[in-house]
């Protein structure tokens, strides 16, 4: 006999007093169900899973649960008010005999129980939700971005949890990692429609895009459709009026069911563009170290960045990247040693707590903002890389429409306000991109144009992020800060540096002994992965391909540029940097070209 059901959704519709946010739309989450709840920001992903947790009440339609399903809601603010403690508030609806399982589970997160909720960080705070849905065990878990503000080390411990856990969930997040190795099945929330299919998050993507393509040829088709109708309406009635008014009626179907087709949002327009060349070495830093009191936060560091280099920062909340980054910008100064910042840097930085958005200030007033003084402006065009653009079209290109051009700040989203800060950043040239924990909040399109974008960008990128899968994407390099002031350089991203390291779990679950850390030298892997090279001379083998087609690309990009007759006469600027450009990526190409040959060669001698 068929078990009913752990929820059941039906003919559920929802309006905000505007257009509605979901109409007709109905799920089943099953028991064993493993489900990933994918969409754009914005499309009601938080909205629904309160639907389900019964926080939200629909407009029509029923929530039903089977008697004695317990449905258990983490959701992405929890409300401490009342609590004195985080452990207070992860054991509110335990019996106190059963406290054990809150202490387990904060073993396991890292999580002071002690701690007062008000001088919590982020990553505390969404620990404390975490420990108290855990503990409480309910037949159905509903987690929304439960990754965000947690370290690798606290997502890994929260991955091999829930792996285990006998609980149906549904889950919403943006850590690709993350959705891959927990999801069996996508939800997929698209324009207030919900589809379902039975297959893990890695194959979301091709079931997205197949489904746009369908629609995209049904549209055309019906497009078709009616303009041949519409001809036939100017050109084929005849007096036999009464016999073709079905017709007409017809046509008028037609056009009613294309105006109700709900246009997809599309992707932001974003663009990086590189200002005036940095020197070749960015940043070097010599024997730098920090303490805070008797708490050690880098031992004595040696790192040298050059121009092009994309270097990721991992590591524990608290381990240091932020500060480490600072240091290297010069933001921060070291207790000893120095750093020294080469020349012509022009740096853009993307800061985790957004805090060069005034919550009070509007869309508009924020990126007419002068920078150095922070006086909002009134102006209604920004410049955008030397260019004027009108406000809103400029906030178009990152999804927003003109109602919100002047709505306050902090009545955007997370994704919203990281949409805007990366407007605000990407409206300057900039050569040097200092990006700290720039994925949080933002949905798998975006980040996917976010990663072409810094693969593209001929600056140089440092990034601290916590979503493995954008490491892998975007790093050619690896600090890990282990924790008691230890960090190690790799190369290559995240995946890479576990290989180096000889193991697959977590950095922190396996810590080696210290040894100094040097960007110059990475730490080598047990075994060459081809005969002859080192681990680092394989891995340089392994990109060199992808490095020389960009550097193609870029040069054919110049060359057409350049290509204009009049350019010279009408933009000498432009003309001169598109020189500049241009004889540096040729001279680029040709050392990763001779960089190939020399390494292709050695390693077909060892064979």
């Amino acid at each position: 006999m068929a078990r009913a059901p752990l929820l059941q959704l039906s003919d559920i519709s929802l309006t905000f007093g505007g257009n509605p946010v979901f109409s007709d739309l109905s799920l089943v989450v099953q028991e064993g169900d493993r489900l990933a709840l994918v969409g754009r920001n914005g499309s009601g992903k938080s909205t629904l899973m309160k639907v389900m947790a019964r926080l939200t009440l629909p407009d029509q339609g029923s929530v039903v649960t089977p008697d004695g399903v317990r449905v258990g809601y983490m959701e992405q603010d929890p409300d401490f008010a009342g609590f004195a403690t985080l452990g207070d508030f992860a054991t509110a609806n335990l019996d106190p005999a059963e406290a054990w399982r809150v202490e387990a589970v904060a073993e396991g997160l890292k999580l002071k129980l002690d701690a007062a909720p008000d001088r919590a960080s982020g990553g505390e705070r969404r620990r404390a939700a975490l420990a108290r849905l855990l503990a409480e065990a309910p037949e159905l878990m509903l987690l929304d971005e439960p990754t965000n503000h947690l370290d690798i080390e606290a997502i890994g411990w929260l991955e091999r949890e829930l792996l285990q856990s006998r609980a149906a969930f549904v889950l919403i997040s943006h850590d690709r990692a993350f959705l891959t190795a927990l999801a069996r099945g996508t939800l997929w929330l698209d324009r207030g429609v919900v589809r379902r299919q039975d297959r893990g998050f890695a194959d979301f993507e091709a079931w997205r895009d197949k489904t746009w393509d369908e629609e995209d040829q049904a549209r055309h088709k019906l497009d078709r459709k009616i303009k041949a109708e519409a001809r036939w309406a100017v050109e084929g009635i005849s007096a036999r009026r009464k016999r073709n008014m079905g017709r007409v009626r017809a046509l008028q179907d037609l056009r009613a069911e294309r105006a109700n087709m709900i246009r997809r949002q599309g992707t932001a327009e974003m663009a990086l563009e590189a200002g005036q060349s940095s020197g070749k070495r960015v940043i070097e830093a010599v024997g730098i170290s920090k303490a805070f009191g008797d708490r050690t936060i880098l031992q004595p560091f040696d790192l040298r960045i050059l121009r092009g280099d994309r270097v990721a920062f991992v590591g524990p909340n608290g381990a240091g990247k932020t500060t480490l980054l600072n240091m290297l910008t010069g933001q921060t100064a070291p207790d000893t040693g120095t750093v020294t910042l080469g020349t012509g840097l022009e740096m853009a930085v993307f800061d985790q707590t957004r805090a060069q958005l005034d919550p009070e200030a509007t869309l508009w007033e924020s990126l007419t903002q002068d920078p150095a003084t922070r006086v909002n402006g009134r102006a209604d065009q920004v410049h955008v890389r030397g260019t004027p653009r009108h406000v809103v079209g400029y906030l178009k290109d990152f999804l927003f429409d003109e109602a919100q051009a002047r709505a306050p700040v902090r009545a955007l989203s997370g994704g919203e306000k990281a949409r805007l800060l990366l407007a605000r950043i990407m409206a300057r040239q900039s050569n040097l991109l200092v990006l700290d924990e720039p994925t949080n909040d933002l949905d798998i399109e975006t980040l996917d144009l976010l990663q072409d974008l810094l693969g593209d960008y001929a600056g140089t990128v440092l990034l601290v992020s916590h979503d493995r899968d954008f490491i892998d994407r975007v790093a050619s390099t690896t600090i890990l800060l282990e924790g008691q002031g230890r960090a190690v350089a790799y190369a290559g991203g995240w995946s890479d540096m576990l290989a180096q390291r000889g193991n697959t779990q977590t950095p922190e679950a396996t810590r080696p002994t210290a040894q100094k850390p040097s960007a110059a030298k990475p730490a080598p892997k047990a075994a060459a992965t081809k005969p002859g090279l080192s681990f680092t001379e394989s891995h340089r083998l392994k990109a060199l391909p992808g490095e020389i087609a960009r550097l193609e690309a870029e040069i054919a990009k110049l060359m057409e540029l350049m290509a204009d007759p009049d350019l010279f006469t009408r933009e000498p600027v432009k003309f001169r940097k598109a020189t500049e450009a241009l004889d540096e990526r040729q001279a680029k190409l040709s050392a990763a070209e001779e960089e190939w040959l020399m390494l292709e060669e050695k390693a077909e001698s060892a064979d």
